[in-house]
């Protein structure tokens, strides 16, 4: 679960992290009051669960009341990438000499966090490293031992800073205790005066661990749109992307291939759906729904390989769906397995052509 920028800054806060002064605003009035307290140049940032917000034009900077109200109701205007701007972060401007990168994630593969740093802070860090990898510190932490001495002296050599050792120690602390995927300062700003902020602070706490946080785990239902709402209930895996072709597949191995091939042959998901291993006609009937109803789904790509799966059960949810929901979207179904026979007569007998390869089936939904 992804936190808001303020929610961040208040653990940061909490753990002695230096950030800018700020407060949190829900209109220009409110954002005022803030501006005068801690006083002109002021920065209004959009509080957003995407990125992007700053070509988006949800970052703006404010010099004067009169420019204050201006961006703030601009801002608060907005919506960027689907999600309104209900809040605004008031936050005293800073001359910052140098930006630097430095976050903490969890690298699955190695079973251990991982620490990123880099002496180019503000951009995308994926961008530095593809471009240039020596620019990029990067130090396991043994979960075991914890943050260690030696590593902090290490990152210290590699900013030519002395004065950034507690600033470390809390993010890791932060990381630990919050059950994090991702703890990151971006930028870790240097003013003239040699004093360190966090110019931007961003937390994505492990959905599994939430029953752990209790205070930001009841959040998340209202965070849930219509279409994760329905999948959580049912008890099925979403999760939202931004093309234009919907993927329906049991298992998330499969679901994932079937989104590669689909970006392969040059088309672009809409979503990642996944509903599982042994999924009755009930579950395909409402997987099937969210992908009709979809605003963005222009086909669908439905790819079973049955095993304790049966195709029959997959064929019944299908025709249930359409039976319920007129559509014009191209559906593309692809299923091989246990009672393949059963549910791809099911399925031509309503007029649905089904796939035997998966290659074959991801070009025809690609194909306009």
């Amino acid at each position: 679960m992804k936190l808001y920028e303020y929610e961040a800054r208040q653990i940061f806060e909490e753990y002695k992290i230096p950030v800018p002064k700020w407060g949190l605003a829900s209109n220009a009035e409110e954002a005022l009051k803030i501006a005068k307290e801690i006083s002109f140049p002021v920065v209004v940032k959009a509080q957003v669960l995407v990125g992007g917000r700053g070509k988006a034009g949800g970052i703006k900077f404010a010099n004067n009341e009169d420019e204050l109200i201006k961006v703030t109701n601009s801002i608060l205007n907005l919506t960027i990438k689907g999600e309104k701007v209900s809040k605004v972060i008031i936050s005293k401007y800073l001359d910052i000499k140098q930006e630097l990168f430095l976050s903490l994630i969890m690298d699955r593969t190695a079973r251990k966090p991982l620490i990123l740093a880099s002496r180019e802070g503000g951009i995308d860090i994926e961008q530095i490293a593809k471009e240039d990898p020596k620019k990029v510190l990067r130090i396991h932490v043994n979960p075991l031992i914890g943050l260690q001495d030696f590593i902090i002296r290490k990152i210290e050599d590699f900013f030519s800073l002395k004065n950034i050792k507690s600033i470390v120690y809390a993010l890791y602390e932060i990381f630990t205790k919050y059950d994090c995927e991702l703890a990151e300062i971006n930028p870790l700003g240097i003013t003239n005066n040699n004093e360190i902020y966090a110019i931007d602070a961003k937390i994505i706490i492990d959905d599994s661990a939430l029953y752990r946080q209790n205070k930001f785990g009841e959040r998340i239902d209202r965070e849930l749109n219509e279409f994760e709402m329905i999948a959580r209930e049912t008890g099925f895996s979403y999760v939202e992307h931004d093309g234009d072709i919907g993927i329906i597949s049991n298992g998330a191995g499969l679901t994932m291939t079937t989104m590669d091939m689909v970006q392969y042959y040059g088309g672009r998901p809409a979503n990642f759906l996944d509903i599982g291993g042994g999924a009755d006609a009930e579950i395909v009937y409402k997987a099937l729904l969210i992908q009709l109803k979809h605003p963005r789904a222009k086909s669908i790509f439905i790819n079973i390989l049955g095993g304790i799966t049966r195709c029959d059960e997959v064929a019944k949810g299908i025709i249930k769906a359409l039976n319920e929901i007129k559509t014009n979207k191209k559906i593309v179904v692809r299923m091989k397995g246990t009672n393949e026979e059963i549910g791809k007569k099911m399925l031509n007998e309503v007029g649905i052509y089904t796939y035997d390869e998966m290659e074959e089936a991801a070009k025809e939904v690609v194909r306009t």
